[in-house]
């Protein structure tokens, strides 16, 4: 069975370092990108399975980032969770097309539990 690609974007270094050793030792094969202006050429450069991408962020936000990907024909269809410390995050993520979301501080079992389940569909 071939290792799915998880890419996580978020600019909170500690949380990119955690997630990529968590989902690293979860066996999956992990990308991680902190600077949200390079999100759509990396999605299109490595095509993972699944997108982690925090809401809020500087410079691109992940609502705009979403719009962007789900309007670009090589990365439309990737899964994408989002992590959001914001009480509207449930509604502003399904809103968006988002196709899970995860609220900070965040549950590592339930992180897993929300991939897994998203990459069997």
């Amino acid at each position: 069975m071939q290792t799915k690609k998880i890419m996580i974007c978020d600019d909170d270094r500690g949380i990119l370092e955690m997630l990529e050793l968590f989902l690293d030792m979860e066996g999956f094969n992990v990308i991680c990108e902190s600077n949200s202006t390079n999100l759509t050429k990396q999605l299109i450069y490595h095509q993972p399975d699944l997108l982690l991408l925090d809401l809020w962020m500087p410079i691109i936000s992940g609502d705009q980032l979403i719009k962007m990907i789900r309007s670009t024909p090589e990365i439309k269809d990737t899964p994408i969770i989002v992590l959001s410390a914001s009480v509207d995050g449930p509604e502003i993520a399904s809103g968006l097309g988002a196709n899970g979301f995860i609220a900070k501080p965040f549950d590592l079992v339930d992180i897993t539990q929300k991939i897994d389940t998203i990459l069997k569909n």
